[in-house]
């Protein structure tokens, strides 16, 4: 008998545990519930942040080869103007050589 009135004890703790579990389960599902929509939402918020992410990677390498591409025009231009500049020194130098040619002769 005395099995029985434990069982019977036992069971009886494991109806309410089950009850109070009954309890809490609707709390626990509105619980997971918002879990779920806050995860849905960090997702989504993921996406669009990996997608300015990519458009900005983009942006910066179009804008490094812009600048490449500036950087070579400009040590073109240099190196023309450096060219442009050793012509009138040697064109100087020719006319000063002629401007004392011309004073001999006149002498």
């Amino acid at each position: 008998m005395k099995s029985i009135s434990e069982k019977e004890k036992k069971l009886l703790e494991t109806l309410d545990k089950l009850k109070s579990l009954e309890n809490l389960k609707p709390h626990k599902i509105l619980e997971l519930e918002n879990l779920a929509n806050q995860k849905n939402q960090l997702e989504i918020e993921k996406k669009q942040v990996e997608d300015r992410y990519n458009l900005l990677q983009q942006e910066n390498e179009s804008l490094k080869q812009k600048f490449d591409e500036f950087r070579k025009k400009e040590m073109e231009e240099k190196k023309k103007e450096d060219q442009f500049s050793e012509k009138i020194d040697e064109l100087n130098q020719e006319t000063d050589n002629l401007m004392e040619e011309i004073d001999k002769w006149q002498m």
